[in-house]
């Protein structure tokens, strides 16, 4: 084996990364306190190689990364049949290392953007052994079958095979976080139409799946509670209707088994948290347009019920309506965790940081391809804002304390910029993300956003960028409200460190708190009422 050599556990670490509840919102702790992912996606082939990879850690470092999200590729960890070769492994973990960073592995086993483009030669080329689902005019296709036992059997091999050396390896902690598998789907059919597929289509539904689905019949999403008939049994077709929602389903629950089986090998070897993540769905689309049943919000029960290994499902979000599809994995039990949040370089990229982890208490944002982003991105001075907040940001998660903001887009690119209205401590906080001060047709309003942090009941921290803030006492108070004290400044080690002083021209004499677009800022502020 190639792994590195293993050290001691840091001091004052508490175990394994590990999820916790606080309030409403889910913790992701690591070291013994929570860590909150700051991070980017390479792209899906940069860390094939150490040598192309040696000059994109400084430019991580540049943007102060301290997360890096890093495919593992079964094709290269086992390029003959039960021989490993972990060198990539070895040279991502010692990377991380030495720019101290956090790396989330991602495990490109059978499939990988639905196509099964990672799985090792031997894998490919004998599809007799390791069957291939099927279109419904029975063409083989480029997605191995999750009917067959030797196809799971090997990915779980493989991925034991990886996470066991990690274990004894990786004892300063370097890797966080594991993704089982990337964007599971069935495509251009809902289903897979081999034998065996059929077969299992017209058997019974699981009895775990019911028991699962009946527990939690007041939660379920609406989209299955309404094609649940409340069988207790009966194949899928009787329980559920027939038909290509039907189909999505039943996928959803055999991807989910077969991924149990690899993330229940894994941990296993070392039970490090993980997840599996979802490509979204184009409004209108049918299942089979898109690569279907992974873990979309209408499946994610059915999964839950397939796959209780697994710690939380995560959305890669690139369309434009970035604000729906959070509220839709910010569900109950559920950590909110953005593995690719759109492209690297993206204008909206700062907004959507600020507003995951304010609104949705997200315990990482990661932009895809970050090694592609400029410099100069201001998603670095959202970052180090962002680190700098971590500490106030986690004592206040679940508490009702926190807020995000940003402008909701629709499918087609419509920004909604109708000003938001928050209660926040003992204060009415109206939020716009037109600048005042800018001319209209220099901005970018879907790119303003930010979040606020109560920390008592006249006091405030407001971060982001391209915001706006009035302040007004509860309805019927009676009362007018003004700002007391305006800083400008920074958190350095959790505590305040005061800039300017800002009045007059910056305040609008006082009228609002402002953070002028194309620039991230901080600010503190402290509000009174008088009569």
């Amino acid at each position: 084996l190639l792994f590195i050599a293993g050290t001691a556990w840091p001091a004052g670490a508490q175990g394994l990364p590990h999820l916790r509840p606080q309030g409403d919102a889910v913790q992701f702790v690591v070291d013994g306190k929570p860590f909150l992912m700051l991070g980017g996606e390479l792209g899906n082939s940069s860390a094939s190689s150490l040598e192309y990879m040696a000059p994109i850690w400084p430019r991580l470092d540049r943007l102060g990364l301290n997360t890096v999200l890093a495919p593992v590729y079964w094709e290269l960890l086992e390029p003959v049949e039960g021989r490993f070769d972990f060198a990539l492994v070895d040279g991502l973990i010692r990377e991380a290392r030495a720019h101290d960073m956090r790396l989330v592995l991602l495990w490109f086993g059978s499939w990988k953007n639905s196509m099964s483009s990672y799985v090792p030669t031997w894998v490919k080329r004998d599809a007799d052994r390791f069957p291939r689902a099927e279109s419904v005019d029975g063409t083989p296709l480029e997605i191995l079958s999750p009917f067959h036992e030797a196809n799971v059997a090997a990915d779980a091999r493989a991925f034991a095979a990886l996470m066991g050396p990690l274990r004894d390896a990786d004892r300063a902690g370097t890797v966080i976080l594991v993704q089982v598998e990337n964007e599971i789907g069935m495509i251009p059919d809902a289903r897979d139409h081999s034998d065996a597929a059929d077969a299992a289509y017209r058997a019974d539904v699981p009895e775990a799946l019911l028991t699962h689905l009946a527990v939690h019949r007041q939660t379920l999403h609406p989209r299955l509670g309404a094609r649940w008939t409340g069988a207790t049994s009966g194949t899928w077709a009787e329980v559920f209707g027939d038909g290509d929602w039907t189909e999505e389903l039943f996928m959803a629950w055999h991807f989910a088994r077969y991924v149990e089986r690899i993330a229940e090998a894994g941990k296993a070897a070392h039970p490090l948290p993980m997840y599996v993540n979802a490509a979204l769905v184009r409004p209108g689309y049918r299942p089979g347009a898109y690569p279907s049943a992974g873990p979309l919000p209408h499946l994610l029960d059915v999964w839950r019920a397939g796959a209780p290994s697994l710690d939380f499902f995560a959305p890669d979000v690139y369309f434009p309506n970035y604000v729906e599809w959070l509220r839709q994995y910010d569900v109950p039990g559920n950590a909110v965790f953005i593995p690719e949040a759109h492209h690297a370089g993206a204008a909206e990229a700062v907004a959507n940081a600020f507003y995951a982890i304010g609104a949705h208490d997200a315990i990482g944002f990661s932009p895809f391809s970050i090694e592609d982003a400029a410099a100069d991105d201001l998603l670095g001075d959202a970052y180090a804002t962002l680190r700098s907040l971590a500490p106030l940001i986690h004592a206040h998660q679940g508490r009702g304390t926190m807020v995000g903001v940003r402008p909701p887009v629709a499918f087609d690119g419509t920004v909604d910029v109708t000003p938001q209205e928050i209660v926040l401590g003992g204060y009415r906080l109206t939020v716009t993300f037109t600048d005042p001060w800018t001319p209209l047709e220099a901005q970018r309003r879907e790119a303003h956003g930010g979040l606020l942090i109560a920390l008592d009941d006249e006091t405030f921290v407001v971060a982001g960028t391209g915001i706006t803030v009035t302040v007004a006492t509860p309805e019927g108070d009676g009362r007018q409200a003004g700002f007391d004290r305006v800083e400008e400044g920074a958190f350095v080690d959790g505590r305040w460190q005061p800039g300017r002083l800002l009045n007059g021209d910056q305040t609008h004499q006082g009228r609002h708190v402002r953070l002028p677009p194309g620039q991230v800022g901080v600010q503190r502020v402290t509000l009174y009422t008088y009569p």
